[in-house]
């Protein structure tokens, strides 16, 4: 059954990392409207996407969930698996990590967006 889905894109290879359970934090300069939001869709792509209306190919690796967002503290760099450490960011805490085996081709767009998938 086709759902649609709030999806997020993140650059490769730190969708891999949520994947994977290493990365648990993800580091934006904006939040989300409502909390918590529940079977985001990751969508890993190659590229930064920075301005609007800016896409690319990329695949849907993952639905978690974002638990909370607070901001993004020195001592979290591990978390969220960032080379360094700088203020003013927000953390997005990822929970409730659930692969999606195998990944499926979407388009990977800025911001919050929908996409329509079908996962089992």
């Amino acid at each position: 059954m086709i759902k649609q889905y709030t999806a997020l894109s993140i650059v490769a290879p730190s969708a891999e990392r949520i994947v994977q359970g290493l990365k648990t934090l993800e580091i934006r300069s904006w939040q989300p409207e409502t909390l918590p939001l529940k079977d985001v869709v990751i969508v890993e792509n190659q590229n930064f996407l920075l301005n609007d209306g800016d896409e690319e190919a990329g695949f849907a690796v993952a639905l978690v969930d974002i638990e909370s967002v607070h901001a993004w503290q020195a001592d979290e760099v591990d978390a969220a698996c960032a080379r360094y450490w700088a203020e003013g960011y927000l953390a997005w805490v990822i929970r409730n990590i659930r692969p999606i085996n195998p990944p499926l081709q979407v388009m990977a767009k800025r911001k919050l967006y929908s996409i329509e998938l079908e996962i089992e």
